[in-house]
């Protein structure tokens, strides 16, 4: 039966060997795929996903800000702390 040290020493050389082994099948995938997107005329834009038009939700806009910490607010859902007892249009953007 092989030492531990022994053993340490096998899993060390094949984490190397696998490492490399990695090295080159990586660079073949790229090289493929580089020769594929060649021959079809792909960019890198085809690659992203499409978004389609009217489906992106609209952000929210800003409509109150504080002067000193940059806090803002829309004017939906819970008034801030900061907002709450003072004239929000004074906040107003």
């Amino acid at each position: 039966m092989a030492s531990f040290k022994e053993i340490q020493a096998q899993i060390e050389q094949l984490q190397q060997q696998a490492a490399a082994q990695r090295e080159n099948e990586l660079a073949g995938a790229v090289q493929q795929i580089r020769d594929l997107m060649q021959e079809y005329g792909i960019t890198v834009e085809d690659l992203q996903p499409s978004r389609k038009k009217g489906t992106a939700k609209k952000a929210g806009t800003v409509q109150f800000r504080h002067p000193e910490t940059g806090d803002t607010w829309s004017g939906r859902g819970r008034m801030p702390h900061w907002l709450q007892g003072q004239d929000k249009e004074q906040f107003r953007l």
